[in-house]
């Protein structure tokens, strides 16, 4: 009878840590998702789940906004069908899944050259580094965020 205690304790003991794990892994995943500002306060951006992937729209930028508060354009996108787009409100990062400690696989948008780049983001002393890349991860730029309470 001690056996069978012993056998259902630890039975019960593990699956509370598997619960508590994995509660604790959606934690995790979820911790990019809010508002943010950049490092250098010139920009503020929204980052939000969608499926089963997390995206990012622009909020405000002192590139994308116009001295009277209103979007910019899209102009220097390639295809012309998106010239009239706001970049204000636009989504500009995408396809970011969550794997291990970081959130990879994604694309960020370049209104500059209106070209998408690789992306990945992780968390460091509560700051979000997004990296965005061409080609291979070292050959690419860091930006930083902090996030807006």
């Amino acid at each position: 009878m001690n056996v069978t205690i012993v056998k259902s304790a630890l039975i019960l003991i593990i699956g509370v840590i598997c619960t508590t794990s994995l509660q604790a892994q959606d934690v995790n995943k979820n911790a990019i998702v809010g508002v943010w500002e950049s490092e250098d306060k010139d920009a503020k951006m929204e980052i939000f789940k969608d499926g089963n992937e997390y995206k990012a729209k622009l909020l405000w930028g002192k590139d994308i906004v116009n001295a009277d508060g209103t979007s910019k354009k899209d102009v220097n996108n390639p295809d012309e069908k998106f010239h009239n787009r706001d970049l204000l409100g636009m989504t500009y990062m995408k396809c970011l899944k969550f794997d291990d400690d970081q959130w990879e696989k994604g694309q960020v948008y370049n209104n500059a050259n209106g070209k998408w780049y690789k992306c990945y983001v992780w968390l460091e002393n509560k700051q979000i580094h997004l990296r965005g890349y061409l080609g291979m991860k070292m050959l690419g730029q860091t930006t930083k965020w902090n996030q807006i309470k």
